[in-house]
């Protein structure tokens, strides 16, 4: 999720004033603290806040989370935020307290301004072997920026990952796809006639009214699932909130692309249909949640990330029919769906260590413990003998095991398994190999077919595919984007580019859903409204400005 940051004018103050007091001295302490600290395994215990929300956590008591512990000798005492960690980050810089450990998604920013993480540079060079393997030539890609080469955060992005699954596209019912005989899914003129056939056939599912399409707009949610789903339909990926020229890398705030004005007008036109979810704009993500898990929502336009503990559901309540299958649906077929554009090595979120760390050696021996080949295959497979047997020299996980990984919405909270440690470190990729052959992770085609549902497989039949991938435009069809994931750049605090930044957010969240529910003939005047609005709020000059920084990004990495 993409998000600008939202500090508040007092906030902002405040760490104006504390940061001068409360952190002056605090690099140089930490430095003397990795040159002093223990190197052994005793125990200690590591504090860190999380501004993602985690329900899975186990508290280091599952049968992983016990083997770290005993590898380790650290316990982690964590903190997650349900908000994104925005609020609570600035108010840690204002005081110039911190924990031991921080992952601050798109925050990271505020907490370098504030002095308040040290360069792991020489902390890697000198005690993280496992990191320096791992990251490779990408090691170049975590330095925070020209001016400042210094090493604050470690990506948990994972490395030379191959993608099996499109993670966004139009989400449509398998039962949709089936009962039509399997319609051609490439423009959204063949996805809304394939809707509006269906709604009409079936106006009710399971005594309830049937909605064609439900939209998210839920605080920063409305990114993902509304506002991120017109770079798709137009042929761009995914930057944050600007799209980025692949030629001379200049960027435009992707609302003032004119086809993007035509897909808004095209959701205009379904909500007109009545095709569009009446609370598209003001329900909370449980209760879309609960919407989608009912079965009548037809479909989605959102990451398959954010629509998981829907599936989850659907499939645990039998309901294999009305889960979604991802679709490569744009505009009109002049526009490629970007889905599998590569950004290269993904960097500026994830971990990073604090001046109030005492014993940073300790912690990034750790954090590379977690990127050791023995750590990474016991996150991903877990503990030989309770979760995969060795047969013939390779792993395999018995079948009861994998019904558990595909059905149990529990088993990474019971077994340590999966993203509650990945979630500190960065780890290999789907596809990546280890020294005896096999992948670090256990997807791979032939899994990801054994966990498809019998629904799934007849759907992939109808199309005359194996995978959903294959409906898409393929890796080797696009450049490696040479800027990265352009949200991932970091915007200087207090800046006139974040001050505009989040004044063009707001006028989105507002304008577009308010194009969206106009009359039809309304829409260019709802529309032309808002493209004024950001003209007035200093759309040009924020272009102009992050124009320079995914400039500087691109020459940075190519040194």
């Amino acid at each position: 999720m993409k998000m600008f940051k939202k500090v508040s004018g007092l906030i902002v103050f405040a760490i104006v004033l504390s940061v001068m007091v409360a952190c002056q001295g605090k690099n140089e302490g930490a430095s003397k603290n990795a040159k002093e600290s223990s190197s052994g395994t005793s125990p200690i215990e590591l504090t860190v806040f999380d501004a993602d929300a985690n329900s899975d956590w186990e508290k280091m008591e599952s049968p992983v989370g016990k083997k770290i512990k005993e590898a380790t000798g650290v316990t982690l005492k964590p903190e997650f935020d349900i908000n994104g960690g925005q609020q609570k980050i600035a108010l840690m810089a204002a005081s110039g307290e911190y924990p031991d450990l921080i992952v601050p998604k798109g925050e990271a920013r505020t907490l370098v301004d504030a002095e308040a993480l040290i360069d792991l540079t020489d902390l890697i060079e000198e005690h993280a072997p496992n990191l320096k393997k791992m990251y490779g030539e990408d090691l170049n890609r975590l330095k925070w920026s020209k001016e400042d080469p210094s090493i604050y955060i470690l990506s948990n992005a994972p490395v030379d990952a191959t993608y099996y699954t499109p993670g966004m596209g139009v989400g449509i019912q398998h039962d949709v796809v089936k009962d039509l005989g399997y319609p051609e899914m490439r423009t959204l003129e063949d996805y809304e006639k394939a809707i509006k056939e269906y709604v009409k056939k079936y106006p009710e599912i399971d005594g309830q009214k049937t909605i064609g399409l439900s939209l998210l707009a839920d605080d920063w949610r409305i990114q993902p699932s509304t506002l991120n789903s017109g770079f798709w339909a137009t042929g761009g990926s995914d930057d944050g909130e600007y799209y980025i020229d692949p030629e001379t890398h200049e960027a435009t705030l992707h609302y003032r692309r004119p086809a993007e004005k035509d897909y808004f007008r095209w959701l205009n036109h379904m909500n007109d249909e009545g095709l569009l979810d009446k609370e598209s704009f003001v329900q909370k993500y449980d209760q879309y949640l609960a919407k989608l898990s009912s079965g009548r929502v037809l479909s989605i336009m959102d990451p398959d990330w954010s629509i998981s503990q829907a599936q989850n559901a659907l499939r645990d309540s039998g309901k294999h029919e009305r889960m979604y299958g991802m679709y490569p649906v744009t505009l009109s077929e002049e526009y490629k769906h970007h889905n599998f554009q590569s950004p290269g090595y993904q960097v500026g979120w994830g971990i990073g260590i604090t001046v109030d760390c005492e014993d940073p050696v300790r912690a990034i021996k750790f954090l590379d413990y977690l990127a050791s080949d023995e750590a990474q295959v016991m996150t991903n497979w877990g503990i030989e003998g309770e979760h995969y047997e060795i047969v013939d020299g390779k792993r395999v996980i018995p079948a009861d095991v994998m019904e558990q990984r595909d059905n149990d919405k529990d088993f990474a909270k019971e077994t340590g398994i999966g993203y509650n440690f990945q979630r500190f470190a960065p780890r290999y990729g789907d596809g990546t190999m280890d020294s005896t052959g096999q992948t670090y992770t256990i997807a791979s085609p032939d899994q990801i077919k054994e966990s498809y549902t019998d629904t799934e497989k007849e759907v992939l039949d109808g199309y005359g595919v194996e995978f959903f991938k294959d409906l898409y435009p393929q890796e080797d069809e696009f450049e490696v984007k040479p800027w990265g994931a352009a949200y991932n750049i970091q915007i200087p605090a207090g800046s006139d580019l974040e001050l505009i930044n989040q004044k063009v957010l707001d006028l989105a969240k507002k304008r577009v859903p308010e194009a969206i529910l106009a009359k039809p003939a309304d829409f260019d005047k709802v529309w032309d409204a808002f493209m004024e609005d950001l003209i007035k709020a200093g759309v040009e000059q924020g272009e102009e400005e992050f124009t320079k920084l995914v400039q500087e990004t691109v020459e940075l990495w190519s040194e």
